[in-house]
């Protein structure tokens, strides 16, 4: 497995490529799960080399005490890595990636500024300057994302369509615990306690399908986030049902075709974020 820390270490090696060898991407902020070796391990299905990133990228963090609290563990990431197969590993510092002061600014039509977007502005437009740069090094054919952050998936298909059109965005299942949690990189920082109550979040998303049958979105979101709120530990940031394709939250469930339940709430000091499809 080739480890790369620089654009031009990683160029070098690109350039000894065949024109017809197909490169998948795996970009992550590290500290791994069995998520992200899902996506590796799809990317190695259906290319010639598969890339991987690790960089914890500072300008889609609203919050700045979430980005010094993001866990890191670079050693264990590359174990994990070469176990899976994964032909190269990208890992650049914030100075390598962001030399000079970055000042596009990016826009999505609508889908960028509901749910994380308004819980967490700039953070999209932080998402997308760092993808953007990503896909400009690493030259992918496809590159493969986890359809937990759901929002993100559609937002980096719009960012592809416009500047990247020859890239393929592929998105992947969630992928839970045992229990129902999705896995997610903050989960390592839940207490005991936090652990053993984080399920709900999945229990009550899955409610939210069988009630939408019966009631209207707002109804359904107002008995979700009361749930939610009934465990005495979990702080429901929003729970919205809205169109999977615009994103924008549903008055009537006869305006959409494909609707899906989204969540955001704290546990403790750590928010999480899950989405379900409801129809």
């Amino acid at each position: 497995m080739n480890i790369f820390r620089t654009i031009k270490e990683y160029k070098d090696w690109r350039n000894g490529l065949t024109d017809k060898t197909t490169i998948g991407f795996v970009p992550t902020m590290g500290f791994l799960h069995q998520g992200h070796i899902s996506l590796v391990s799809a990317s190695l299905k259906e290319n010639d080399e598969t890339v991987v990133s690790i960089f914890v990228n500072p300008t889609q963090f609203n919050n700045p005490e979430d980005l010094v609290k993001y866990p890191r563990n670079e050693a264990r990431d590359l174990a994990m890595l070469e176990k899976a197969g994964a032909t190269a590993v990208f890992i650049p510092t914030v100075e390598e990636m962001y030399p000079e002061p970055v000042t596009r600014t990016f826009t999505f039509t609508g889908i960028d500024d509901v749910m994380e977007g308004a819980k967490r502005p700039g953070h999209f437009n932080g998402v997308a300057m760092v993808v953007s740069a990503l896909f400009s090094i690493v030259g992918p054919n496809i590159s493969y994302f986890g359809m937990k952050d759901y929002q993100q998936l559609l937002i980096i298909r719009k960012l592809a369509e416009n500047d990247f059109p020859l890239i393929n965005i592929k998105g992947m299942p969630i992928v839970r615990e045992d229990d129902g949690l999705a896995m997610s990189s903050r989960n390592s920082r839940l207490s005991e306690e936090e652990r053993e109550m984080a399920p709900l979040i999945y229990e009550v998303l899955k409610r939210s399908k069988q009630l939408i049958q019966e009631f209207q979105p707002d109804e359904v979101c107002r008995h979700c986030e009361r749930m939610l709120a009934g465990s005495g530990m979990i702080e429901p940031e929003y729970f919205i049902i809205a169109d999977a394709q615009t994103l924008q939250p549903l008055q009537k469930k006869e305006d959409a075709k494909h609707a899906m339940a989204f969540v955001a709430a704290w546990l403790g000091k750590v928010r999480l974020i899950d989405n379900f499809e409801l129809f």
